[in-house]
């Protein structure tokens, strides 16, 4: 039987994503790719896979599919409520689905969500990737009834699970200068990281506009700036003065002034922040963004060595006299259940 996933009910907002499609700006299409690539990464690790692999993004929104074979998967990015067979099914953590079991996902506070499947989805790449990038008309949205292939899986454990980096409670962004930033007087810039914003329901994958109270940070001088390459985290200050960070599926040229970028490696703090959690920014130089990217490139790429079972047996419990043995009884705050 050939293997597939097979969408029962599919909202809004889902889309087939891997790690984009770099070295075509020239051409005038952005990278694209998934939101939260972190989480690319830490699914990938989960499945002992590369970190290449298509999986399914969904957007804020709930899911059910079911495999025609049993498959390996692994859940990661925002956190859901997870059913299958009747089970609740641990997030950050790989599972084994049986042929026909129905997945449920369903409860996402908002950011982005991913199941990631052994083997990946096996669709056409379309100039090196199998990502839907709805802004340059490649691929499309998911729906109820779609069925998709999956790629062969040489297989390996499941019931693994991964203590993700910490980002769903939004935080501070650090930011990089660029050519603009130096249009922006002082006193301006002070303002901007003294100011704490929030998320603005007006986003999408091509970026995220923030709010906050107080004026906005607009200027004069920015209705004679040239339209110049933009890159994913990117802060555009808008005709109105509210930020505008852009994303995985920006334009690559644009006109408004740019404040500065935010670093690569904190764009999942911003797209995974709920509606309601504080971000602020902070200007850090060029040498200290190149730092920190590499020491996330890094531990990105030690994933793999921090993985442990999700139920650990007791023989390889230090200090098993501390754990909480009996499900339903608890004897502290500071308990864990193994």
């Amino acid at each position: 039987m050939n293997r597939a996933l097979i969408f029962h009910r599919v909202a809004p907002g889902v889309t087939v994503q891997d790690a984009g499609r770099p070295g075509f700006m020239g051409e005038g299409l952005s990278r694209g790719g998934a939101a939260d690539r972190l989480a690319l990464a830490e699914g990938a690790a989960l499945l002992g896979q590369p970190d290449t692999c298509a999986g399914i993004e969904i957007a804020a929104g709930a899911l059910t599919v079911a495999p025609t074979t049993q498959i390996r998967i692994a859940l990661t990015g925002a956190p859901m409520r997870a059913m299958a067979g009747g089970r609740t099914l641990a997030w950050n953590a790989s599972h084994m689905l049986a042929a026909g079991e129905t997945l449920e996902l369903s409860g996402a506070a908002g950011g982005y969500s991913y199941l990631h499947v052994g083997g990946g989805i096996d669709i056409p790449s379309v100039l090196g990737a199998r990502s839907a990038h709805l802004a340059a008309g490649i691929g499309l949205p998911l729906t109820t009834g779609d069925s998709l292939p999956i790629g062969p899986d040489p297989g390996g454990p499941v019931g693994l699970s991964l203590m993700p980096l910490a980002r769903f409670a939004g935080g501070v962004l650090r930011v990089v200068p660029g050519f603009q930033t130096a249009v922006f007087p002082e006193a301006l810039r002070q303002r901007f990281t003294e100011t704490t914003f929030r998320k603005d329901l007006r986003a999408n994958r091509m970026g995220q506009r923030l709010i906050a109270t107080g004026e906005g940070f607009g200027l004069d001088a920015g209705l004679t700036i040239l339209s110049e390459v933009i890159t994913p985290g990117d802060i555009q200050i808008a005709g109105d003065g509210a930020p505008f960070v852009l994303l995985a599926e920006c334009q690559t040229t644009g006109g408004y002034p740019r404040i500065g970028s935010v670093i690569p490696c904190d764009l999942p703090r911003l797209v995974q922040a709920p509606p309601d959690a504080p971000l602020t920014f902070r200007f850090v130089t060029l040498e200290e963004a190149v730092a920190l990217e590499r020491a996330e490139t890094a531990r990105r790429r030690a994933l793999p060595r921090t993985l442990r079972p999700l139920v650990r047996d007791p023989r390889d419990v230090p200090d098993l006299l501390t754990c909480q043995l009996i499900d339903g009884v608890t004897c502290g705050d500071d308990l864990e259940r193994t």
